[in-house]
């Protein structure tokens, strides 16, 4: 007896149309992303840059935003895959409304809304406090390393440049000079029908490489010019004759890099070996997760990120943390006292941690009397029960979601600020998934 199947007909046609409610099931995500950019945030700043009556009617700003929220919980940043997925995938149609922007639409909306969108961190960082998510009784801070979209070979130092400048200079000069007697020999020959002012195909790249050496190294003695500035106001009050300048005030040091994709980027260590990146900063709330305060630089060192976090906190949430963890990358006179200042009991490691170690407090001790003397104290009479260990339980799983989770481990955008607004955007969609995680 042959076994009966369920009909399957692909060009049956619906006797009624399917509403974008029931694409996927009531609780999911998409639902939820949707009505909270509908219905709880702000959009004014967006929405009040449409005033034109004229021309076609765009794509609803609420729409767009939403689009980009639920594309950043699911792990898709680039354009062109998010305009894939509201193709493809019924859940991005339940937030589209099934409505198909294309790429480029896309790309434009997130460029043109750049600071609109990053201040939605603020917005959804509040919402989690209305839920009851945000405790700031302990607040792990910590940073990490994400690649630029930039290529660390695409960097050369303040050396190799004005020794390839030269060579440039010497190379394209030979072949405008050939370039201009060929002209001459031509123009006798078969008469004189070009301008004379366009280069040879052959030259031009050599010579925009040579103008783009010339752009990084201007942008790197400016920077050694204001790094002179600033280090002569800060020895004026100091006595003794320091150590000796290895290279002239005002220049660039020979190991100096600039990047020629993004200069804003710079070289940096991470676990991975050396990039080319940002350093991208979290505060995290030990109770539930959340993201309480966020910042990006390009400077790889974290010691001087401690205040405008701290700041940052109360800024977003109107009250300061009680406690607050950092790794040994943080610790520094002038932190300890910024923590003292703001009366939030510190736990910050003296020192690297070694393998087997009880506590974090490390072999550097500081002198007596210290602030970092001090500290090495109280971590090493804590032990395993020194409130630092919830540091990074705390910090370093959001990494782990961002990163390994949901696949951010590039941005997309290039220049510090840009590149900012991005980080700010992957932070609230984890405030986001956090959120719903309770409400759903």
């Amino acid at each position: 007896m042959a076994k009966t199947f369920r009909d399957w007909d692909v060009e049956q046609l619906m006797m009624f149309l399917p509403s974008v409610q029931d694409f996927v099931p009531k609780g999911h995500l998409a639902h939820f992303v949707r009505n909270t950019t509908c219905e709880a945030l702000d959009l004014s700043a967006i929405l009040n840059c449409y005033s034109e009556e004229r021309g076609y009617p765009p794509y609803h700003p609420a729409m767009m935003t939403a689009l980009l929220l639920y594309a950043y919980c699911q792990g898709i940043y680039s354009s062109r895959r998010i305009a894939k997925a509201c193709q493809e995938r019924v859940d991005f149609m339940a937030v589209t409304a099934m409505q198909t922007p294309d790429f480029r639409t896309i790309s434009d909306f997130r460029k043109r809304h750049l600071a609109a969108l990053g201040d939605l961190f603020v917005q959804v960082l509040r919402l989690c406090q209305e839920a009851g998510l945000v405790k700031l009784g302990h607040v792990a801070l910590d940073g990490t390393k994400i690649k630029a979209n930039a290529s660390r070979h695409k960097a050369m130092s303040y050396q190799r440049m004005k020794k390839s400048e030269a060579e440039l200079e010497e190379i394209v000069g030979g072949w405008l000079r050939q370039a201009e007697s060929s002209d001459a020999r031509e123009d006798q020959e078969e008469g004189a029908e070009r301008s004379g002012e366009e280069l040879p195909d052959w030259v031009r790249d050599k010579q925009r490489r040579l103008e783009k050496i010339r752009e990084a190294r201007a942008r790197l003695e400016a920077e050694a010019r204001a790094q002179a500035q600033t280090k002569e106001k800060e020895t004026e009050n100091k006595s003794g004759p320091g150590r000796p300048r290895k290279n002239d005030p005002g220049t660039p040091k020979y190991s100096a890099q600039s990047n020629f994709t993004d200069p804003e980027s710079r070289i940096m260590k991470s676990h991975d070996g050396f990039i080319q990146g940002y350093n991208a900063q979290a505060a995290v709330d030990a109770d539930s997760q959340i993201i309480v305060a966020q910042t990006l630089t390009n400077n790889a060192s974290d010691a001087q990120q401690l205040a405008p976090i701290a700041a940052q906190i109360k800024q977003n949430t109107g009250r300061q943390a009680r406690e607050m963890s950092a790794d040994a990358g943080y610790c520094s006179e002038d932190n300890l006292k910024e923590l003292s200042r703001r009366h939030i009991n510190g736990y910050i490691a003296t020192g690297r941690q070694k393998h087997g170690e009880a506590t974090a407090a490390g072999e550097r001790k500081g002198k007596l009397g210290t602030r970092v003397h001090a500290m090495w104290q109280k971590l090493r009479r804590g032990g395993h029960r020194s409130r630092y260990r919830l540091r990074k339980q705390t910090v370093e799983p959001v990494f782990g979601q961002v990163k390994q989770g949901r696949g951010f481990r590039q941005f997309l955008l290039r220049g510090v600020r840009k590149v900012s607004v991005e980080w700010s955007l992957i932070c609230t969609a984890h405030n986001l998934l956090k959120l719903a995680a309770v409400w759903s």
